[in-house]
């Protein structure tokens, strides 16, 4: 399913000492990326190359939906399988998260998000019963770590990242852009937004798209390096008897949570941010700002009635329209 961006890099006004920037597409993890350099040139445009195959290869690494990935194999195995240490490093810093949110953030929800299928041909409103089943098979109480090794205390569980990976992926495509001396850039993977450095001596000005218009941006973030992220209820989801049924679920009930209907987080990396926006949509706006003053994060927060809470640090960044 391809995705529509929930951030937007809003137009600056160009001068003339301003360099052409070099900017590129590519359809990667479900979504749209883009990544944007304010410079151009060949060292630029390796830096470009290099940044897309990093995704490319976060992708291979850790998507449920390629066979052959790490999180694949461990859903294929009865009782566990070796990963590798950097999938070994995703999965503790999300386990970690989920103690900090209280269970808010859960990336064992496989079993969930495969019973509603909601990013398939054919989502399904799970029943009770079917919920409490698939629910048997997740928490992370059910896994261990041992070495290399993950094990499962439970079957049919089944870790995903849809949380996490995109923002990680964006992180270590950023990384190596500063490994080769890129200064000014943006990375945006449908929401998923990493900014490095400044727009030439001015701020990226961030559109935050509105929740229940499509295409309207709802207010506007001045930001500078730094990683900004939405999750909505509005990205995937279907619609039965005019109910929403999104793919932002409660990892309490297995049920889509009802307490938002988007979160922007702005803070230091985007793998942290992507797992914030996500437990704050889960907790809803006042505990989901508590947590990300917590963490250090900042945040525009709408509630299931259509009101924001910004928190205190983030108040002077933001122009609404």
């Amino acid at each position: 399913m391809l995705l529509s961006l929930l951030l937007f890099l809003l137009p600056a006004a160009c001068r003339q000492s301003d360099p052409p920037p070099l900017q590129r597409t590519e359809l990667l993890m479900g979504t749209v990326v883009e990544i944007t350099l304010l410079q151009s040139g060949p060292k630029a445009e390796a830096a470009l190359n290099d940044a897309f195959a990093e995704m490319r290869r976060i992708e291979q690494l850790m998507s449920p939906q390629l066979p052959t990935s790490d999180l694949a194999r461990l859903a294929a195995a009865s009782r566990g399988a070796e990963v590798s240490a950097e999938t070994l490093a995703l999965l503790r810093r999300s386990i970690e998260l989920n103690h900090l949110s209280g269970g808010a953030f859960d990336p064992t929800l496989g079993r969930v998000k495969r019973l509603w299928d909601i990013e398939g041909d054919k989502p399904h409103v799970a029943t009770a019963a079917e919920l409490r089943r698939a629910l048997r098979q997740c928490g992370v109480d059910k896994l261990r770590i041992e070495g290399n090794r993950v094990i499962k205390l439970v079957p049919k569980l089944e870790i995903d990242f849809g949380g996490i990976a995109k923002g990680y992926a964006v992180d270590r495509a950023g990384a190596l852009l500063r490994r080769a001396g890129i200064r000014h850039a943006s990375i945006n993977a449908g929401g998923d937004l990493l900014l490095i450095g400044d727009r030439q001596g001015r701020p990226w000005r961030i559109g935050v798209q509105d929740p229940r218009k499509p295409g309207a941006v709802l207010a506007v973030i001045a930001a500078a390096d730094e990683a900004v992220v939405t999750s909505g209820d509005y990205e995937r989801f279907f619609e039965v008897d005019g109910v929403r049924y999104h793919h932002l679920f409660d990892p309490a009930t297995g049920r889509p949570s009802r307490r938002s209907r988007s979160v922007t987080v702005v803070a230091s990396d985007a793998a942290t941010a992507d797992a914030l926006a996500t437990a704050a949509f889960v907790l809803g706006p006042e505990a989901g700002s508590r947590l990300l003053r917590q963490q250090g994060a900042e945040g525009i927060l709408i509630g299931a009635d259509g009101t924001p809470l910004v928190t205190p640090g983030l108040k002077d960044r933001v122009t609404w329209r």
